[in-house]
């Protein structure tokens, strides 16, 4: 099989070409396994995380990738829920101990980084990871639901928000260009204000129905109940708990932070960012709950996902553009037949 592989750690500011074309055994499942024939992956920031040493991987190679779409293309012994042929999707929580808790519990297991993931024409993973993808989607739609989707449900979830209060987003690429739309669904009442680094970025924000956006430091017409940061950096965490109302929730959806700014938290004043029982909280990973409850959500609310393609040998270009900010919704690179 076709696979991009990752050999080494580096530093995407000097290397534009981490991963490595390799051509690999097509893997076998073994019980309670599925093969699963991949069509489209999509491309996370956690990727660029894992590249860069910042969640490096236990062991190299590996093959990176955890927003999968495929056929199953063959079980191993066991198996029960699907058929060959279903179409599945493969998230970030590989495996776990199948509790509440399994997103933190020591035996959670990261797909593409942990263990090979979907930047490849084939892949394994455990039925109970699997999830049917709802009609409606396409496979390159599909694909940005399994992590962008599944990690903005959970942390919607957890900010606490009540339908009417004012919800912020901080940063507007694969996850936050779905959060806004959800938010609309579940919270139709709750206005939506933007912040973004970019002036395509805050138009297409206001574009998929946000109220206002604005450049991260900007003040909104209101203070806010609850803020999503899903930005790699400091700097729009201070701006955001500037923002928040008494009593409100900053959730930060970032499995790592980058350091090239951390001087800022130098600055923080507790007056101005913490005092009047502001919180914050983190989101770590996903469970496989979460994603079981929001794909059916995200058919039901009709989720306009933007994308760009590419193909598997162009994941390097991708992940590139990634790492510039040069985005608009998910990027995905087609790999099989769909």
């Amino acid at each position: 099989m076709r696979a991009m592989q990752l050999e080494r750690i580096v530093d995407l500011a000097s290397e534009s070409n981490p991963l490595t074309r390799v051509v690999l055994d097509e893997p076998t499942p073994g019980p309670g396994q599925v093969l699963v024939a991949v069509s489209t992956c999509g491309v996370c920031h956690t990727e660029l995380d894992e590249i860069e040493g910042r969640t490096p991987p236990p062991s190299l190679p590996v093959i990176p990738g955890h927003e999968v779409v495929g056929r199953v293309a063959a079980l191993g012994a066991g198996c029960r829920r699907f058929r060959e042929g279903d179409r599945v999707g493969v998230g970030w929580i590989h495996s776990s101990d199948g509790s509440c808790g399994e997103n933190i519990h020591e035996a959670f297991v990261a797909t593409g980084r942990d263990v090979n993931g979907g930047y490849a024409e084939y892949m394994l993973v455990g039925e109970t990871y699997a999830y049917p993808i709802p009609d409606g989607f396409s496979d390159v739609e599909a694909a940005p639901l399994l992590c962008a989707g599944g990690v903005g449900y959970r942390s919607l979830r957890l900010t606490g928000l009540e339908n009417g209060r004012p919800l912020g987003l901080t940063g507007f690429g694969g996850s936050g260009h779905l959060v806004l739309q959800l938010s609309k669904h579940l919270y139709p009442d709750s206005p939506v204000f933007v912040f973004a680094r970019s002036a395509s970025e805050r138009a297409f924000a206001r574009e998929l129905g946000a109220d206002w956006s604005g450049e991260t430091e900007e003040q909104p017409p209101v203070p806010l109940a609850a803020i999503i940061d899903t930005t790699p950096a400091w700097k729009p965490v201070l701006a955001a708990l500037e923002r928040l109302e008494p009593g409100g929730r900053l959730v930060i959806n970032a499995i790592r932070k980058e350091a090239g700014d951390a001087g800022l938290l130098a600055g923080i004043r507790y007056e101005d960012h913490l005092w009047q029982e502001k919180e914050i909280k983190s989101v770590a990973n996903v469970t496989h709950f979460d994603l079981e409850a929001f794909l059916p959500i995200a058919a039901e609310a009709g989720l306009r996902v933007e994308t760009e393609t590419y193909p598997l040998e162009e994941a390097n270009r991708a992940l590139a553009e990634l790492k510039r900010g040069d985005i608009r919704g998910a990027k995905v690179l087609q790999i099989g037949a769909a």
